[in-house]
């Protein structure tokens, strides 16, 4: 494994994203989730990512299970703000400071720890100055109970603001070689705040990985069937626009997964991308592209193939869009 650095943690190039474990990616397997996150300790992942709302608190309950017995080993990012009821459906986004203090609680007893390494805003609450929200954030560092500090979708302002108030280790937010938004403002200021940059669907939700063409095969309670990249014209625009992409995989003799996730890495020593999977093989394909080195001119053909803004339809249906970049 090789490391990177967020703050003073020091977590593998890639970390896990645990969200389709508990939730959103169809159906779910503790036992063969578990296994993946005990085969991923093995391959040297020490940077395990999930959130409250995953599984409505479920999927904190399965990392904090699995991790146990290695708990001072690994680093765990977790993150607050949606409220959900019993049912999923989201209430609201809550960033007010007693909530944030309710929220960690609840997240330490899920996690079965008493601290949190990477605690993230998981969304901007509009109705709470980001200067309140990050400032109970800071008393919480200040209790032992939160080792760093990242927000998650948010717009150049807010994390210029929240500096002012305690220092933001990590933001959180998409990033890929179909989602490049960042690079126009918000790494660069990134990089100017020594903030790393953890990208979650760093393959498009699979979508990069190659291996998807057709939603049909998506079970009913996978969310892709409603994401905008995903249905009609929007798919076959996106599926012509990676055929390129699958082309150079091939001529390097890697998949095209690993050329998405190399890509990645290549922009930074500051990038530490967390794809998700619940299945050995995948994570033992995504590890494996620690190790490719993407020379100048494969790096110069990917980013004229598929250039900033060139994937057809939004992230997210329209609800969720108005949560980015708060």
């Amino acid at each position: 494994m090789k490391y990177r650095f967020i703050g003073d943690l020091k977590v593998s190039s890639l970390g896990l994203g645990c969200m389709g474990m508990s939730e959103y990616y169809g159906n779910q397997n503790i036992e063969e989730s578990i296994a993946t996150l005990h085969y991923a300790l093995e391959l040297g992942v020490n940077f395990f990512d999930t959130a409250d709302q995953y599984g409505v608190g479920t999927n904190e309950e399965l990392v904090g299970r699995a991790l146990k017995s290695v708990r001072q080993q690994v680093n765990i990012a977790t993150k607050f703000a949606f409220v959900r009821d019993e049912a999923g459906k989201v209430i609201e986004i809550n960033g007010r400071p007693e909530y944030v203090k309710k929220a960690c609680e609840a997240s330490l007893e899920r996690l079965n720890t008493d601290y949190i390494d990477l605690y993230y805003l998981h969304r901007v609450d509009p109705r709470v100055p980001i200067e309140e929200t990050v400032g109970a954030m800071k008393e919480l560092v200040e209790e032992g109970k939160v080792r760093h500090i990242g927000l998650s979708e948010v717009s150049s302002q807010t994390i210029k603001r929240a500096q002012n108030v305690h220092p933001i280790s990590a933001l959180q937010t998409e990033y890929s070689i179909w989602t490049r938004d960042i690079e126009e403002e918000i790494l660069p200021l990134c990089r100017q705040l020594n903030i790393s940059v953890v990208p979650y669907s760093p393959l498009g939700r699979g979508f990069l990985s190659g291996k998807i063409k057709s939603v049909d095969k998506f079970v009913e309670n996978d969310f892709r069937r409603n994401a905008p990249r995903f249905q009609g014209d929007n798919f076959n625009q996106n599926l012509s626009l990676i055929r390129p992409l699958e082309e150079i995989a091939d001529q390097l003799n890697i998949s095209p997964a690993q050329l998405a996730l190399t890509w990645l890495l290549s922009n930074g020593e500051d990038i530490i991308p967390i794809p998700g999977t619940k299945r050995k093989s995948y994570l033992k394909e995504n590890i494996a592209a620690i190790d490719i080195e993407l020379l100048k001119d494969v790096k110069d053909f990917i980013d004229k193939a598929v250039p900033l803004g060139s994937a057809a339809g939004d992230r997210y249906p329209v609800y969720s869009m108005k949560l980015l970049n708060q």
